[in-house]
């Protein structure tokens, strides 16, 4: 009789799991969620675990983990993956080190919102970048959208107040998430070129790639006496940024995108900077103040225009 429960309770754990990992839009709200969450981790690492340490140890945890699953997949592509090496390692070394190392300094001076809307102009970026860097076409409704997602993070950048503007004051933080999407940005455009690989293989040896490539800042940051061990809190930020914002939603937007395709999985990235401010007004007390409510409502909306309209004008024109 209790072999009988077990076996039924197994069971639904099973089908119940199976039915998650094949629910695409719960899978993708999680995910952003987890993405939305690193702002408010990147502000309590401060003073809990030093930025460049963070980084290099975050990448570790990530890369033991995904190596164990995916091993047996990573020998079964080794050539394609030799033949490749520079161009996986310099992707890692951009988009997931240098990004984050960037991601993690400017939490030292800004808030978890500022990083959360700000991070949300990235969309913006790629297509400006896929304008210079491949000349892709960009249409009119697109450069409307662009002009105002740049106006919103203006607003958020400058908290509202045109003298800044003036004076050219800017936040050191601000500006460094600025930066960091724009390296981000240079990553997903060159994403383009990938070796044809199962994506998990290519999350993990871009994941190993940025863990040797964060080594040196690591030793450079530890040689200059400024490393913060890891506290209590330090660790608990640790182990969060490696099992969710970094492993839980990367296989999550990989199953995403196999589900209902790249195009409609990347909507769902919009909702970072609104998960990043309400987690950051609930769990560490930041105040939404009125320009943040009117740069994140340009930002979505530019963005909106951006891709949504945009392709639609597209695909009506492709008719």
């Amino acid at each position: 009789m209790k072999n009988c429960l077990s076996q039924e309770c197994l069971s639904l754990d099973n089908r119940l799991l199976t039915k998650i990992y094949d629910n695409p839009y719960l899978l993708l709200l999680v995910c952003t969620a987890c993405w939305g969450g690193n702002a408010v981790a990147a502000r309590l690492s401060v003073g809990e675990i030093s930025p460049l340490l963070l980084t290099s140890l975050r990448w570790a945890g990530v890369t033991l983990i995904i190596w164990l699953m995916a091993y047996p997949k990573i020998i079964k592509y080794k050539e394609t993956l030799v033949k490749r090496w520079l161009y996986l390692f310099c992707m890692g070394a951009i988009g997931f080190t240098c990004f984050n190392i960037l991601f993690y300094i400017s939490a030292h001076s800004t808030t978890a919102i500022n990083i959360g809307i700000l991070q949300g102009a990235l969309p913006v970026f790629v297509l400006l970048g896929a304008f210079f860097i491949f000349r892709e076409t960009i249409r009119p409704i697109q450069i409307a959208g662009i002009t105002i997602t740049i106006l919103g993070v203006v607003i958020v950048a400058t908290e509202g107040d045109i003298n800044h503007l003036r004076s050219l004051q800017f936040n050191k933080g601000d500006l460094l998430i600025l930066g960091a999407c724009l390296i981000y940005a240079t990553y997903t455009i060159f994403l383009r070129n990938k070796p044809n690989v199962p994506g998990m293989v290519m999350f993990a040896v871009i994941a190993f790639s940025a863990m040797l490539a964060s080594l040196p800042f690591a030793f450079f940051e530890f040689l200059s006496a400024s490393t913060v061990w890891p506290t209590q809190q330090g660790w608990l930020v640790l182990l969060f940024v490696v099992i969710f914002p970094s492993f839980l939603s990367q296989l999550f937007f990989i199953r995403g995108v196999q589900l209902i395709g790249a195009p409609r999985a990347g909507v769902f990235i919009n909702l970072v900077p609104i998960f990043a401010s309400a987690f950051s007004a609930i769990f560490i007390g930041e105040k939404f103040k009125m320009y943040h409510l009117i740069g994140l409502i340009f930002v979505l909306t530019g963005i909106w225009i951006a891709e949504r309209l945009g392709q639609r004008i597209k695909g009506d024109n492709d008719k």
